[in-house]
């Protein structure tokens, strides 16, 4: 075998045999890919956003998100804005027109544009003192509901410095309602922070979710839903259910409200379905056995809603009526499907995207079985070789059934270096789809010769919520244990190489990086930790989700059971880990704390000769979001599973990086 890969390499170097076309980090930076589609009331029109990455040798920016308008019958795109980044599409009511947020120079502040939905210049049509960051128009369009987080009092010091009172001061953001005609915006009552507010379809009443505060873990635990009077902004009434809230829309009679929601405070998303009176109280749970979970819905009559869902690592589009039965519309299980829209004919648009390709634009016509690709932001994917990439399904330890994603290399053989890909959370899960990005080795890992492998263990979404909260309480346990499982089940039927296993992640991935690293270190080669957690006592106090972790992720508090802890954290056993380890962190992460990343690398560094090496990015947070950032994520991330998984290096790789000789 080895013979035959000598000569192999030989030929294709010597251009005996035409080298294949595979992903590389330059093309990973590159990558466009549609994000949002809104379909026309009357089907004719389909509005989508379509995000643009920078140059990351020229540029480091966060990527533009444009503005695009696709013709259903004359099947075409037409580009509306793409000098600037848009958020927030609606179609505006009575008018032929589409309106978004963006800050222009000269604005002072995120305003409201509109631009006719045959093109044109954008003109500006209402703006506010401060920015705002949704809205949402009445009926008949003139009138809107917007949020915005407006400043208090001043509190300058009268000294020459002043410094900063942790969570003290907090500025909320209010809900008001405007005629963009003219006259002043009226404040609706609601106390805290307003998280999001919507028109009832016959203009009488307002629907806004609000949190306590605006602190990150009051808008995960606390979000509650009210309903308003638009001509008193007084609060008429509330809904009584304290979960995770997701997104909420009226029936067309205005009588009823559904919202996505946990099913109790202790479940980690929301991702069931809730249906509850116009004036407030206690709402009905639909389809509570479900074995997956929802994203979003709407209403296609009074009685029925239409629904996106995900199932394992499929995803579905249906309906739900409000007596709890459930019909599938359309499904395919090479399609990822992200978002979705529904016409008044009931034509569907949808972002979908699969192995092959990232988000595109897709449209199920009523009646369809197959949905119709709209777009494609990357034609030279086509010329690019793919490893295969497949659904494995095994059983953990314990007997559990799990999931998990494998992409094989592109030339495989009998035995594959495996780059494990954990995910965050982990509330989360991968889906059968696009799964490379710059952060994620995917294609890039198999046109290098990777087995590529991203396993769902317990406590992942999509399989109910008894599958979800089945890790709380057993942090690194059996969690961690079943990503073990799955690698031994590849050792054993998929051409793994078990002594060149590799672990990467982000958050909560980053945590079992860790962990793989030092407490199962004798199991992995090379490890690439990412925004990641090594010490949980550390962690709660520097976290700026609490409670959120003690509801939905511990069950116990820490100074309950300090050295359960303990025991629990990465650097409990960093005297053991000679495990290869690159660390990843944004300086400003506020969900997880730089000092995570400082603690495991300075624990590493002094107890231990194994390789580890810290690399911090400025201006990043919890994951990098400009250009450069990421691509030298990538390349780092890249040559360290090279040195170190491929290679077999006990050196660790130059800290400088030379992209034109990698």
């Amino acid at each position: 075998m080895q013979r035959t890969l000598t000569i192999l390499l030989f030929l294709i170097t010597h251009g005996m045999i035409a080298q294949q076309n595979v992903l590389t980090p330059e093309d990973v930076a590159k990558l466009e890919y549609v994000t949002n589609a809104v379909m026309a009331p009357n089907g004719d029109k389909i509005i989508y956003q379509k995000v643009v990455p920078e140059d990351p040798l020229q540029k480091n920016a966060a990527a533009s998100t444009h503005l695009y308008v696709y013709n259903v019958k004359s099947e075409t795109s037409t580009p509306l804005v793409t000098e600037y980044s848009t958020s927030n599409l609606r179609y505006r009511p009575g008018q032929n027109s589409i309106t978004f947020l963006t800050r222009q120079k000269g604005d002072s502040a995120s305003s409201l544009y509109e631009i006719p939905v045959g093109g044109g210049t954008p003109q500006k049509i209402f703006e506010f003192e401060s920015s705002i960051s949704s809205y949402d128009w009445h009926p008949q369009g003139q009138k809107m509901v917007f949020t915005s987080r407006v400043s208090g009092d001043d509190n300058t010091s009268k000294l020459p410095y002043q410094p900063e009172i942790y969570e003290t001061n907090l500025t909320n953001s209010s809900a008001f309602v405007a005629d963009v005609t003219g006259g002043s915006p009226n404040k609706l009552e609601v106390e805290g922070n307003v998280t999001g507010a919507q028109w009832s379809p016959d203009g009488k009443h307002l629907a806004v979710s609000a949190a306590p505060s605006s602190l990150v873990d009051d808008f995960y635990t606390s979000q509650k839903i009210y309903i308003v009077n638009p001509q008193t902004l007084k609060v008429s009434a509330e809904v009584t259910h304290k979960a995770k809230l997701g997104g909420l829309k009226w029936s067309p009679n205005s009588e009823k409200i559904a919202f996505i929601a946990g099913k109790d405070e202790n479940d980690p998303i929301d991702g069931r379905i809730f249906v509850v009176d116009a004036t407030g109280g206690t709402p009905q749970i639909l389809q509570q056995d479900f074995e997956g979970m929802f994203h979003d819905l709407h209403w296609i009559d009074n009685k029925i809603l239409g629904f996106l869902a995900s199932e394992g690592v499929y995803s579905s589009i249906g309906t739900l009526k409000l007596d709890g039965k459930m019909k599938k519309v359309y499904s395919d299980n090479n399609v990822n499907i992200t978002t979705f829209s529904q016409n008044e004919k009931n034509e569907i648009a949808f972002v979908g995207n699969t192995a092959q390709h990232p988000g595109e634009l897709f449209l199920l016509k009523k009646g369809n079985s197959d949905a119709k690709k709209l777009t494609d932001s990357n034609p030279w994917l086509k010329d690019e070789t793919f490893g295969a990439q497949e659904v494995v399904t095994y059983r953990a330890s314990d007997g559990l059934e799990i999931q998990g994603i494998l992409i094989h290399p592109v030339n495989n053989s009998e035995k594959n270096p495996l780059i494990t890909v954990v995910h965050g959370g982990p509330e989360a899960h991968y889906d059968n789809g696009w799964l490379t990005n710059y952060s994620m080795p995917g294609q890039v890992g198999a046109g290098e010769g990777y087995a590529v492998f991203y396993p769902n263990y317990r406590g992942s979404t999509g399989r109910g919520v008894d599958f979800a909260i089945s890790s709380q309480g057993d942090p690194g346990g059996k969690e961690f244990d079943d990503i073990i499982d799955g690698i031994d089940y590849l050792i054993e039927n998929k051409n793994v190489d078990g002594d060149r296993v590799g672990v990467t992640g982000g958050s909560y991935g980053g945590y079992a990086t860790a962990w793989m690293s030092t407490r199962h270190t004798d199991r992995f080669a090379a490890g690439v930790m990412s925004v990641g957690i090594s010490n949980n006592i550390s962690k709660w106090g520097t976290s700026d989700i609490p409670e959120e972790m003690f509801l939905v992720h511990s069950r116990k508090r820490i100074w309950d059971d300090y050295q359960f802890f303990l025991e629990r954290s990465p650097i409990f056993y960093a005297d053991q880990a000679h495990t290869p380890l690159l660390i990843l962190h944004g300086k400003e992460d506020t969900r997880v704390d730089p000092g995570q990343s400082y603690e495991l690398y300075r624990h590493i560094k002094t107890r231990t000769d194994t390789p580890v090496r810290l690399v911090l990015y400025p201006g990043e947070g919890h994951g990098n979001r400009k250009a450069t950032a990421r691509y030298d994520f990538n390349l780092r991330m890249m040559r360290w599973f090279e040195t170190f998984l491929k290679e077999k290096g006990n050196e660790m790789p130059d800290t400088q990086l030379d992209p034109s000789n990698r």
